[in-house]
């Protein structure tokens, strides 16, 4: 029996529905798991994507891109294809794509996570034959804390910091982690100042009926903003820049799973580390593949031929799936793959 989806040139393809899914070429129609750099790509025909993500993926593609929605769990036909998407949890819009055809059923996860997120709906189990998951931290070290505890560790940093007189920085992705985070903290302690790549996708946000506390935009040469007391949010490139000076003294953070390991933030030369993902931990992956009660299991990017091969020493038909997808990389922890190189 043919493959309902395979790896082509131009990304994950399916022949009978003759359309890609999160394609890294341009190509006639995209169906997309979320507006990440490395699963949605300009220049294409037409984009398909969940409703909730149309403001994000417009700011991404731009203002000439085809957009079509499906609202979570709807369904449609695509030269005789059924696609219906549903919560993938990752980031605002941001969704599983399910593929049917010919009794076969696949999932496509994109990117996802388990945890609660006031700024995307939740991850909802999907039952399949094939399960295409991604595996960005698929080793048993990577377990993450409760939101409200990392929330917790954050506020007490950023009043600690306010009480010294030093502004806090943060480095995170500009969409997804830094709405986040804008979202977890406590507005009270100070100002929020967001980078100007971030408010891009803040205002998009919004659009979508996401609340998030009042974030201040960084004023026109401006010196030592927020006076000592603010949250400042910003991308990973902004870190050893000139840009950072408009804050005075400032205490600097980096958000990301791999703050796991202590080793990499001596290595990055980071201060402070939260442990803030918005990828599945180890457990969470497990519990999702768990879940689809797929035959199959085909394994993406991050640790994916360890992650293949504990799943068959558990008993799974499981392999690794060779795309480009990156996930979390590690190197974009300090550099962001995802900001626009907005110098604001």
């Amino acid at each position: 029996m043919q493959e309902l989806l395979e790896v082509t040139e131009a990304g994950l393809y399916c022949g009978a529905g003759d359309f890609y899914v999160d394609p890294w070429r341009k190509v006639p129609r995209a169906v997309i798991t979320h507006a990440h750099a490395d699963h949605a790509r300009t220049g294409c025909g037409r984009y398909l994507c969940a409703a909730p993500g149309k403001p994000v993926l417009r700011t991404r593609m731009g203002s000439n891109a085809t957009i079509d929605v499906l609202r979570y769990g709807e369904a449609t036909t695509i030269n005789g294809v059924r696609v219906s998407l549903h919560p993938a949890g990752h980031v605002l819009g941001s969704a599983q794509v399910r593929v049917e055809h010919s009794g076969q059923i696949w999932v496509v996860t994109g990117d996802y996570k388990l945890e609660a997120d006031p700024t995307c709906a939740p991850f909802e189990p999907v039952r399949c034959d094939v399960f295409v998951t991604e595996s960005t931290f698929g080793l048993p070290v990577y377990r993450w804390p409760k939101p409200d505890l990392v929330a917790a560790e954050i506020n007490a940093w950023w009043r600690a910091n306010r009480d010294a007189g030093r502004t806090s920085v943060i480095l995170a992705y500009a969409l997804g982690k830094a709405q986040r985070i804008a979202a977890l903290v406590d507005p009270a302690i100070g100002p929020i100042v967001g980078h100007g790549a971030v408010l891009k996708l803040v205002d998009a946000y919004r659009a979508s009926g996401i609340r998030l506390p009042s974030i201040d935009r960084v004023p026109p040469r401006a010196r030592r903003v927020g006076g000592g007391r603010a949250l400042v949010i910003a991308p990973p490139s902004v870190q050893g820049t000139s840009w950072l000076n408009l804050f005075g003294e400032s205490a600097v953070a980096v958000a990301s799973g791999w703050m796991v390991v202590r080793g990499v933030r001596r290595r990055r030369n980071v201060e402070q580390g939260f442990v803030v993902s918005d990828h599945a931990d180890f457990p969470g992956l497990l519990t999702a593949i768990e879940a689809s009660r797929a035959s199959r299991v085909l394994v993406t990017h991050g640790f994916a031929d360890v992650l293949a091969r504990f799943l068959r020493e558990r008993g799974l038909d499981a392999r690794p799936l060779a795309t480009r997808f990156t996930g979390e990389a590690l190197s974009d922890a300090l550099s962001d793959a995802e900001s626009d190189d907005d110098s604001e």
